[in-house]
This record gives C-alpha cells, structure tokens and sequence, in this order.
C-alpha cells in the first residue's frame, strides 16, 4: 500500500478507507461467530451421540471431512478447522492412528466447503461486492452453492477414495503444551435434577471423556461413600470425585450436566474478567499444610480452587479438604485482574497459559441459533452480510458465548489489516483503468478458445465466420458473431511464431 501511495497509484486520503469496507467487518465478524460456535462444543455433543462408536480410519476421515465441509460453508474456514481438530485427534488415539492422516484432508474440505456460500470464504465476498458495484446487485447467500457444492462433492469423493496417498507422519518433537500437560487432575462436580446423567451408570457417563477421565469416589446426599463400579447408578445429589486430564474432564461436566459443587459464583465481578489459571504451590508458600475451608478461599479473595493435581497421588477426599503440599498444581478460577498479585503474594508459580475451559460458562445451543437466524436473514435478503454478522457477533459478546476477553484474541489482526491495505489499492487500479489491458487479454482469449472449440468451425479463415454466421441463423450456436471476432485481438497474434523469444516469454 506504501508504495502505491509513493508511486500515486493511491490517494494519501483514501489510503486507510478499506477499514470501514465491508469485507473487513464481514471477515472480522465470522471469525468472531466461528470462535463463539467452537466455544460451546455442540460439536463433540452431536460427534458423541450420533457417531460414537467409529473406530475405522476411513470411516473416521469421512466423516471429520463432510462436517469441516458443512461447517466451512458457514463459518470461517480457521474457525470450522479449530472446532473439529480436537475431535480428530480423539478418533485418532481411538484408532491408534497418526493425526496427520486427518489433518491434510480436512484442510481441504474447509476450503472445498468454503465456495458453497457468500460468507464462506474471503474471494466470494469480494467478488459479491465487485458485482454490485458493477450492476447494483450482488451474489446471494447461495448463488454459489451449486457449482461449489459439485465442487465439495467430487473433492470429498475423492478424499475418501485416495486418502492412503497422502503422507502418514509421525512426530518427532513435543510442544511446551504437552511438556506442562498434565493427566491427573482431581475435581469436584454433583449430580443435580437437570444433569443429563441422572439415574445412568457411571460407565455411561465416563464414556464423555473418552477413557481420559474417571470417577474415583462417590459421596451420597447423606455423606455416605459408595464404591463407583461401572454400574453404579447416579442419583440426585450424588457428590462426584473425577480424576483425569482438564479437556476430559470438562467434557464430563459439560455434557454430563454435572454442577462443579465446590465452586461459588462472584456475582461482583464482570464475567468478561473471570479467568482460569494454572500454579505450581511454591515451597515456601502459605497455602502449604491447609485445605480451601481451613483458608476460606472465596470470601477471602473471590478465588476458586477448580482442581488439583499431586504427582502419583488419587484423591477421594472431598476438593476443600485436601490439605495443600509442595508442588501440588492448583487449577484457579477468578478476577483476572487480582490473580496475579495473589500469586505472588501466595508463593505460587503459575505455567504457561492454556486455553481450558473447565468451570466456564457456554451457552449450548445459543450460538448455533444466533448463526442460523444471522443466515437466514441474509439468505432471505432482509438484511446485508456485514450487517447480520456484525450484529451475530454482538449478540455472542452480550450473551456471553464469547467472552469480551476471549473475542479480542479471536480477531486474526494480520488478515484483517492485509484486507484493508489491499482495498483501496485495487478499487484504484480499477478506477484508473490500469487492470484494462490484462481484461481486454482475457476476453480475447476466452473469445478465441471459444470458437476454437464449437465444433464443425474451420478456424483458418472465412470458412470459420461462415459456419459461425451459419449456426446463427440456424439457431443452433449463440458463440459470438464474426465481427465479434474479428473486432478482438488475435491468440496468438501472427506475428509471434512459436520459436521467437517474445512468444516464449508470453
């Protein structure tokens, strides 16, 4: 953009106009909604209850590939890819397979999937935005889902047939995620009327985290103990020890319905500050030798002790009584702005941020019909694509399926400037007449191969126009006309032989 500037390709006062350009709130806005849509994790509920049992690679890559397809048509391809790339990995430690086998496929599928709509890939908006300016009407939400769709059918097809041909690659190195991962934490949660577990069987409800989490001990709503067999049904009030990795256990709790029964709620705090923190107990910290009641976290300091984890230790003590030792890892929920001054005061390390959502509020199915109504309005033509997904993005913020924290990372800042440099640049090559002689190249080229392929044309000469004009007053051809064609530039011009530098060069 600098250099069109210098050169005067662009005006120094519309060099910054593509910020306000739709394309930038479209593209800003779907990664807002993708981001809201991964967050709620109706996707792993509908993968676990219409497709639990797929054990076969090929079945497996299917069936991630249709949904990233699906899903790509409708959300930013980023976003489709970052709510199944988990699920992926799950099936592939199901099949004992490598990721990598997935991962390419679906890549493919996201950007097969993203021609189908308006809004499903970057190009297609642009080029809505070109046709308005041009004849005053743009594509429709699903102008371009019949030959994308085609386009997603033959990919998949043939994703699926030849799969095996793409490179299976195992790793080599680890990342710092998996060097602080940690496998054994140990949580509180309790069975209340709304939990979707209620009178099954622990085996059932284990089965949520996909053999990643467990139930170590039972505590009934008189506070007697029961041994958590695999049958052992769940009742009313029923208090849950669960030991495993955060992800699997957040599962268990998100879709089993359970309540984290030690967790209080700060109705002071703004939820967009509330965050989830992992430390290492110092050992010199204060916190050693007592237990969240004998501290009074909460009313101390509005601070929620999640989970814990203790190196080679099981936990059946109930979370607030487990006394704190050395090196226990602490999974803390509350004000951001507080927590790391408590910390410190606390002799507490805290590990490199992950992005866990154990103990977080997601609103369901409150996303998904936020999306739906924001296509449907734009489907219908009743309110522009920028403004229906500017307006779905507000609605995740208000309604907390983003949180205003989370919603600012989502915003993919290199994409989003790059749109807006690139705007006023060719709006200026358009306007100036510099893309001109690239067009008139391209049309007489289309011209040329046009006729060149109608059958039955003699393209040495008059014999071609005659058979053309032929055709026409046959009614059976609607190519262009003979003076169509002789009007245009030759391709290849006569001058340029196939042997000469400049017909190489072009």
């Amino acid at each position: 953009m600098l250099v069109a500037i210098a050169v005067g390709i662009v005006k120094p006062e519309d060099a910054f106009s593509g910020f306000s350009d739709d394309i930038v709130i479209i593209v800003g806005s779907a990664l807002l909604v993708s981001a809201a849509v991964s967050r709620s994790g109706i996707m792993e509920v509908i993968i676990q209850r219409f497709a639990p049992n797929l054990t076969h690679p090929r079945i497996q890559l299917i069936a991630l590939v249709l949904v990233v397809t699906i899903l790509s048509a409708f959300v930013k391809n980023i976003g489709a890819l970052a709510i199944m790339i988990p699920i992926a990995f799950q099936m592939a430690r199901k099949s004992k397979v490598s990721p990598s086998l997935f991962l390419m496929p679906m890549s493919f599928g996201s950007l097969l999937g993203g021609l189908m709509t308006q809004v499903g890939t970057s190009p297609n908006i642009i080029v809505s935005r070109v046709r308005f300016e041009l004849t005053g009407e743009s594509f429709s939400m699903f102008d371009f889902t019949p030959v994308g769709g085609v386009l997603a059918i033959v990919g998949v097809s043939a994703l699926a047939v030849c799969y095996k041909l793409l490179p299976e690659r195992q790793r080599e190195d680890s990342s710092i995620d998996e060097a602080i991962k940690i496998k054994n934490y140990t949580t509180e949660a309790q069975v209340v009327a709304e939990s979707a577990v209620l009178d099954k069987t622990i085996g059932e409800l284990q089965k949520l985290g996909d053999g990643q989490a467990m139930v170590t001990a039972i505590l009934g709503e008189n506070g007697r103990r029961r041994t958590p067999l695999p049958d052992a049904v769940l009742r009313d009030g029923d208090i849950l020890m669960l030991e495993g990795e955060p992800e699997a256990l957040d599962k268990l709790v998100g879709q089993g319905g359970l309540s984290l029964s030690d967790r209080k709620v700060d109705m002071v705090t703004p939820a967009d500050d509330i965050g989830t923190v992992e430390a290492i107990v110092g050992k010199s910290s204060a916190l050693i030798g007592l237990s969240a009641q004998d501290l009074t976290l909460f009313d101390r300091t509005g601070v929620n002790i999640l989970a814990i984890s203790r190196r080679d230790i099981r936990f059946t003590k109930r979370l607030g009584e487990i006394k704190l030792q050395n090196g226990d890892v602490l999974l803390l929920r509350g004000n951001m702005n507080y927590l790391p001054n408590l910390l410190r005061q606390w002799d507490c390390l805290p590990l490199a941020e992950r992005k866990l959502q154990l103990g977080s509020v997601r609103n369901g199915l409150v996303p998904v019909a936020i999306l739906a109504v924001a296509m449907g309005l734009t489907a219908f033509g009743i309110v522009p694509v920028a403004v229906a997904f500017f307006g779905a993005a507000m609605l995740m913020v208000l309604t907390r399926s983003l949180p205003l924290r989370e919603a600012y990372t989502h915003l993919d800042a290199p994409i989003l400037i790059m749109l807006a440099a690139l705007i006023p640049v060719s709006d200026s090559l358009r306007t100036t007449g510099g893309t001109e002689p690239d067009c008139r190249l391209a049309v007489g080229h289309g011209q040329y191969l046009a006729a060149l392929w109608r059958p039955g044309i003699d393209h040495g000469g008059g014999n071609g126009c005659n058979a053309i004009s032929q055709q026409r007053r046959d009614g059976a051809g609607h190519g262009p006309d003979c003076r169509d064609l002789r009007d245009q530039p030759r391709f290849p011009p006569r001058s340029l032989s196939h042997g000469s530098s400049d017909w190489r060069r072009l």
